[in-house]
């Protein structure tokens, strides 16, 4: 796949999830609640220990899925992220040899920003879409302020988007919401419920 591809993939159910986990094993189950309950992409944050490991075993068990790497913050960790299966980079925040390190092996790559200054950087460095961290600092309102002045901006806001405030995210102008423990916590049962109603409530803002 391209990496317009790819994108298109993962922002087209205006979500994906985020696993942080405490260890391979438990971000792999958790990976796989939510890639089982009907979500298209999943990102597994390099903060958990074994996190490549995950990684390949949801690339592998999961082919039809698109994942992800996160809190990618060099080219070292960019390089063994794709090298271990990830499809898409994910940084909470700019990191311009990320971006080109990503668009090196046809991955895209989303960096963190939190400024209209960064925001604007990112774009100028390639990023394919920008993740606005932490959302719960701001709120959508804010995101349409921001839009206002940068339309061609490709928001992804990511952290405290809840399941409620998600689709007015997305009202504002947000390609896709980053997801983590408001849809993964609490185990496979309960993930699975979340990421139904999650799932319903984006489709009726659509």
């Amino acid at each position: 796949m391209y990496r317009w591809e790819i994108m298109r993939a993962v922002t087209a159910q205006r979500v994906f999830g985020i696993v942080r986990s405490d260890s391979s094993e438990e971000a792999f189950r958790a990976g796989e609640a939510v890639l089982d309950a009907g979500l298209g992409a999943v990102e597994v944050a390099l903060t958990t220990p074994g996190a490549l490991r995950a990684v390949t075993g949801l690339s592998e068990s999961r082919p039809g899925a698109v994942i992800g790497a996160g809190t990618v913050l060099d080219e070292a960790a960019a390089v063994s992220a794709v090298r271990a299966g990830a499809r898409f980079l994910v940084s909470p925040s700019l990191h311009p040899q990320v971006i080109r390190t990503g668009h090196r092996y046809g991955v895209p790559v989303i960096p963190g920003a939190s400024t209209p200054t960064e925001m604007v950087r990112a774009l100028e460095e390639g990023a394919d879409a920008v993740k606005i961290f932490p959302a719960s600092g701001n709120g959508p309102s804010w995101l349409r302020d921001v839009r206002a002045a940068l339309p061609q901006l490709p928001a992804v806001p990511t952290g405290g988007v809840t399941i409620e405030d998600a689709p007015d995210w997305v009202a504002a102008g947000a390609v896709a919401c980053g997801m983590g423990s408001a849809l993964t916590s609490g185990g496979a049962a309960k993930a699975s419920e979340r990421v139904s109603r999650l799932l319903d409530r984006l489709a009726s803002a659509r």
